[in-house]
């Protein structure tokens, strides 16, 4: 009964808020805010472009909450350390396993910490590299080669790994990419047009992903 109940608004919450984002509140003193500019501009790119008809006012939820349970999909991003408490971790499996996406953008930092609360999460399960030809390179727009590099920090590829439940990808973790940055208002990060046009076409495959499977 314990579990049944944040099972059934969940599906309940999807069909009243089924294209409703949120931002992931963390513990640990990483810097979960970061990139204020850029979910609200990736909205906008989706319900200009895709047909999404999403909240242009993403919400921020903390991730014990069983507010997550509204949103089919969640954004988390940050620099520095991630701390999951026993609550959190019950909680954020309930809402993966159950039909909920995370994307977890490494706004720089973020790797060693979060790889090791996921773990906590399914200690059964492993991030997997996504190969170039999974389908959230090419729902919306098409990216032959997988992720696309937007900022350079340490001169490595970028890579998008995931975590699977039956067959379904239930975790997104962008590395070496730093799509939020790509997002952001053009006048903080100065990047040139076509490297921000790349990062909203990659953040609205992802949306539509999230949105369809």
């Amino acid at each position: 009964m314990k579990q049944l109940f944040p099972l059934i608004f969940f599906f309940l919450s999807l069909l009243s808020f089924s294209q409703e984002l949120a931002i992931l509140k963390y513990k640990g003193g990483g810097d979960w805010y970061s990139n204020p500019t850029a979910l609200p501009n990736l909205i906008e790119f989706c319900n200009t472009n895709i047909n999404t008809r999403i909240n242009p006012k993403p919400q921020t939820v903390e991730v014990g909450s069983i507010d997550i349970f509204q949103f089919p999909y969640l954004h988390m991003t940050g620099h520095g350390n991630v701390f999951f408490s026993e609550t959190d971790i019950e909680n954020l499996r309930d809402y993966l396993i159950s039909g909920g996406f995370l994307h977890i953008d490494d706004n720089y930092g973020m790797e060693p910490y979060i790889t090791k609360e996921l773990k906590k999460v399914f200690p059964n399960k492993d991030l997997v590299e996504l190969s170039t030809n999974h389908p959230i390179f090419n729902t919306a727009y098409n990216f032959p080669q997988g992720l696309p590099k937007i900022h350079e920090h340490d001169a490595k590829r970028p890579q998008a790994f995931g975590l699977f439940h039956e067959d379904r990808l239930i975790l997104l973790f962008t590395f070496e990419s730093d799509l939020g940055d790509g997002w952001e208002d053009p006048e903080i990060h100065n990047d040139p047009q076509d490297v921000r046009e790349k990062a909203l076409k990659m953040g609205a495959n992802i949306i539509k992903y999230a949105f369809e499977n």
